[in-house]
């Protein structure tokens, strides 16, 4: 799926409320957002920035991390959001025994990455609750969590 096809939060100027956010995400991708960021908060001592990063395509999200490193970005759009994550080197053999465990769309989003060293940054809309299983495994791939 193309990211530029969805309607996101595109003026820079104006930072959104979480209301704003909350309507232009719809109620579905509101409980997997709050599914999420619960899932970060109890794993990694986790950072939410609101930001506008990498141009006017992208619009309004979230950049969490966990103290300086850097997890992954999170998209608004109409009825959903995408998520933005980078695998790096060190990353890679994580992830290629996990990958064929994962979702075909997972896959190809993989095989179709925007390519960064020898890994790359792949853009996952994140449509069902399935799906955000993967991005779990990503970030777990990206960044082991600190012990519970």
């Amino acid at each position: 799926m193309d990211i530029h096809t969805k309607e996101r939060l595109l003026d820079k100027n104006i930072a959104p409320s979480f209301s704003e956010i909350s309507d232009l995400l719809g109620e579905k991708a509101i409980k997997r957002l709050d599914e999420f960021e619960g899932y970060l908060n109890s794993h990694y001592d986790l950072v939410r920035a609101l930001k506008f990063p990498f141009g006017n395509n992208y619009g309004w999200g979230y950049k969490y991390s966990h103290k300086s490193k850097m997890l992954c970005y999170l998209f608004f759009e109409k009825g959903s959001f995408t998520i933005t994550i980078t695998i790096g080197k060190p990353e890679l053999k994580k992830l290629y025994q996990e990958l064929e465990r994962m979702l075909p769309k997972t896959q190809i989003l993989w095989e179709n990455r925007y390519p960064c060293g020898e890994g790359g940054w792949i853009h996952y809309p994140v449509e069902n609750d399935i799906e955000l299983q993967d991005i779990k495994k990503l970030i777990y791939i990206k960044k082991k969590p600190k012990q519970l």
